[in-house]
């Protein structure tokens, strides 16, 4: 016992714990990985220069701005361009018309890449798939210069293809381009034939990592493939579709600008002004900068508060979440 004791007593005490270590496994881990933070390295840079370090304008929202007193010389007004927004009366009709037009996004544009990949993954003709596949693809990589001239030779009111088979059919001629009620639609429509195909990549390379023995053992149990689709396709990829859902909501102040700038006339104005295409008027036409700031502030606020709070819905609910 005595023994014991005194070995007890002339063991050293245990050194305090530091960071030497830990410092040298991230310095290992860099050591070993250099190649991959390498070819990383440029779009963390990209990241830093052109999203984060912006971030310093938002200081002109609270500010009466002027290039030639810079950001920290400019006089501070607070919150009054925020109440100079939202007591504008065009607030609600902008607030309308962006919230109308993701909307419209949201129900027709967003299921149909969904359907499509479902069809597409149900094709086991290979060369007809990568055929059908690449011709979905292709309108993404037109721009939106592109499309809208596409959209004028078909449906101007004088000279497009459609007018002229009306005309020529006895019929008349109708405005499409010029009548609000059909703005909303064309947006959406030319939003999913551009963009439908490419959305199209991220839930196929989902349903590529289902394990084919399901399939088998449902082949096996009598399950059909519309069963075999909902039973496991649809769960399968169910977490990328809530990411890609609460990502969408987090855009849902957000209307493509050059989209609506390129369609949009004085006839439709009331249905096509929205907050993007407001900033460019007001903020760098009429040189508004801190005013149009605070717009676009609280449009980020706005889709940070969505994203939030739809990733604690779907945690509520039983779900992954995006974070």
């Amino acid at each position: 016992m005595v023994s014991t004791t005194n070995e007890y007593l002339l063991k050293p005490a245990a050194l305090p714990k530091t960071n030497t270590n830990r410092k040298n496994r991230v310095w290992n881990a860099l050591k070993r990985d250099k190649y991959l933070y390498l070819l990383g390295l440029p779009g963390l840079l990209c990241l830093v220069i052109f999203k984060y370090f912006p971030m310093w304008g938002v200081l002109i929202a609270f500010q009466d701005y002027s290039p030639y007193m810079g950001f920290f010389k400019s006089e501070w007004v607070g919150f009054e361009h925020f109440q100079r927004f939202f007591n504008n009366p065009d607030f609600y009709q902008l607030l309308r018309n962006t919230l109308a037009i993701n909307l419209l996004s949201l129900v027709f544009f967003f299921p149909i890449p969904i359907v499509l990949s479902l069809m597409l993954n149900e094709v086991r003709n290979e060369v007809f798939k990568r055929i059908v596949q690449s011709i979905v693809y292709l309108p993404h990589f037109l721009s939106w210069v592109i499309i809208a001239g596409l959209t004028f030779s078909l449906f101007a009111t004088g000279e497009g293809l459609i007018n002229q088979v009306l005309v020529s059919l006895g019929a008349k001629p109708v405005e499409w381009l010029t009548t609000p009620n059909y703005f909303w639609g064309f947006l959406t429509a030319q939003s999913v034939w551009k963009e439908a195909g490419w959305g199209t990549i991220i839930f196929l390379a989902a349903m590529a990592n289902v394990d084919p023995h399901l399939y088998e053992a449902a082949r096996m149990d009598g399950a059909s493939r519309l069963q075999q689709m909902r039973n496991i396709t649809l769960p399968a990829i169910q977490n990328v579709i809530v990411i890609l859902l609460i990502l969408k909501l987090g855009h849902i102040m957000d209307v493509g600008f050059e989209q609506v700038i390129l369609l949009q006339n004085a006839a439709v104005s009331s249905v096509s002004d929205v907050f993007d295409t407001y900033i460019y008027r007001v903020g760098v036409k009429q040189g508004q900068f801190s005013y149009t700031t605070a717009v676009g502030l609280f449009k980020s606020a706005i889709g940070l508060l969505l994203v939030i709070g739809s990733n604690k819905l779907v945690k509520k609910a039983g779900g992954e979440g995006f974070y």
